[in-house]
């Protein structure tokens, strides 16, 4: 899991988990229920958003090293 999410993204998981499940026990599954799914389905889109900007960034990251690196080699300059 330390691969993929970082420390601070599994505290607002945990949080946002802990704070659903606290929700349930407290109001019921009562028409609640939707309004509290909506903001755990939300926090999980976000952390989901920011794990393929992440990746995004590690392929960017990778193909602009590879890219210097035939720069610097490149004969005649």
């Amino acid at each position: 899991m330390k691969r993929f999410f970082d420390t601070g993204t599994m505290v607002v998981v945990l949080i946002t988990l802990i704070l659903f499940i606290l929700a349930l026990f407290t109001k019921g599954l009562t028409h609640d229920i939707l309004l509290e799914s909506g903001v755990f389905l939300i926090s999980v889109k976000l952390i989901m958003m920011a794990y393929k900007t992440n990746l995004f960034y590690n392929d960017i990251s990778e193909n602009l090293k590879k890219i210097l690196d035939k720069i610097d080699t490149t004969p005649g300059q």
